[in-house]
């Protein structure tokens, strides 16, 4: 088996994720489409304490873009620019080029009756729910989970307990989108407008039919090519998919000349490079990377390939919080070497850094440098007038 040391594969990873490239003059819609090329997904989230998360990781790659590229590639289709993404369950909640629908039907199918036991119970409680919630779309066109509600004249009170209190019409959205009958046309300030799947997805791709195995076998591929150097856990990750179903893929890929067995110095399981992957000599240049970008949402790789312990604290009582509520890691010359905690303050236009902290060894002039350009580049891209910062972590002061 072929040895590898860690500094190698970390540099292996980062430019799998498409990082260490010279950024862009004028980023166009061919330019971001090309990091999809390399990340294959953006994961969505509704957090927006900075910037939605899948903006971000197209940030930190080309440097500052005009974020309707990403949405019109996503949420609109004409006859001379056509759809590019979709959204889907993939990593979580996430983006996916649309040929890669297909590869996901075994999820739907898994899914059929919801992606958890309370959606079941919702069906089960309103049998024609879904039926009468197709009717609307079909007739109406692409609606979120309220305007199909107001076209049922649905006034019931909306079940407690839990913390996103959702009522019965978008737990069954919900459902649908999870098992392919509907999709996602386009968003408005977030709100998901759904279709019905066959107005979305083209029909020559809604009408490929990829066997489990061989959908797995691709997925494990595509996972094997945005992170260039990785452990059985790590492509399983990267689309959710069962031990079961990854391990007969990575042998498979491995007996094809795809993927080659190495042995990664401080890795306590087998790595697979991904056939054709780059090892540069050297990565430079510097991002700050959201909590879920591609590169770290996975935090055991993240622990294992930059010796970074990193959790996200949204959820952490404020006064528990180590390093702040939405905390971006920042990278310089392929290493993880400060946090970051940001938030936008639109109103003001302000971009306001509470906290900023060195990891050991890197409070330094270069460090704090790299930084300032750093942040007042995100500043500029989100249109915000100033940075402001806090008085929290070794870096604060020197910034």
């Amino acid at each position: 088996m072929r040895k590898m040391s860690a500094a190698a594969a970390r540099r292996t990873a980062l430019a799998a994720q498409g990082f260490g490239r010279r950024k862009p003059a004028a980023p166009s819609r061919r330019t971001v489409l090309d990091v999809l090329g390399r990340t294959q997904l953006l994961q969505l989230d509704s957090v927006s304490a900075v910037v939605r998360a899948h903006y971000a990781p197209v940030f930190s790659r080309i440097g500052g873009y005009d974020r309707t590229l990403l949405d019109d590639a996503a949420w609109s289709n004409g006859v001379r620019r056509p759809r590019k993404l979709v959204e889907y369950w993939a990593h979580e909640a996430a983006l996916i080029p649309v040929e890669d629908w297909p590869l996901m039907r075994w999820r739907m199918a898994e899914y059929d009756h919801g992606r958890w036991a309370g959606m079941r119970r919702v069906a089960e409680r309103n049998p024609t729910l879904g039926k009468d919630i197709l009717d609307v779309i079909t007739e109406v066109g692409a609606s979120t989970a309220g305007e199909v509600e107001r076209h049922l004249e649905l006034d019931k009170p909306r079940p407690k307990g839990s913390w996103w209190n959702l009522s019965d019409t978008k737990m069954i959205c919900e459902q649908l989108f999870a098992n392919g009958a509907l999709s996602v046309d386009k968003r408005v300030g977030f709100a998901r407008h759904y279709d019905l799947v066959e107005r979305v997805i083209p029909p020559e791709i809604l009408a490929r039919n990829v066997p489990e195995g061989e959908a797995i076998r691709e997925l494990t591929l595509r996972a094997a090519t945005a992170l260039g150097v990785a452990t059985e856990a790590d492509l399983r990750d990267y689309y959710r998919t069962h031990r079961t179903q990854t391990q007969p893929a990575i042998a498979d890929l491995v007996d094809a000349g795809e993927l080659e067995q190495v042995d990664v110095a401080g890795w306590d399981k087998p790595g697979y490079l991904r056939t054709g992957a780059v090892t540069p000599r050297r990565i430079e240049g510097a991002a700050l990377l959201c909590p879920f970008d591609p590169l770290i949402f996975f935090r055991a790789r993240t622990e294992r390939l930059f010796d970074f312990h990193y959790r996200i604290e949204i959820y952490t009582p404020e006064p528990k919080r180590v390093h702040g509520y939405y905390v971006f890691p920042f990278l310089l010359n392929g290493e993880l070497v400060g946090r970051v905690d940001l938030r936008a303050e639109r109103s003001a236009g302000r971009l306001l850094v509470p906290g900023a902290f060195a990891e050991p060894g890197h409070c330094t002039p270069e460090t704090v440098a790299a930084l300032t350009d750093a942040l007042r580049e995100m500043a500029d891209w989100l249109e915000l007038d100033k940075v402001v910062i806090g008085d929290r972590g070794d870096l604060a002061p020197l910034l």
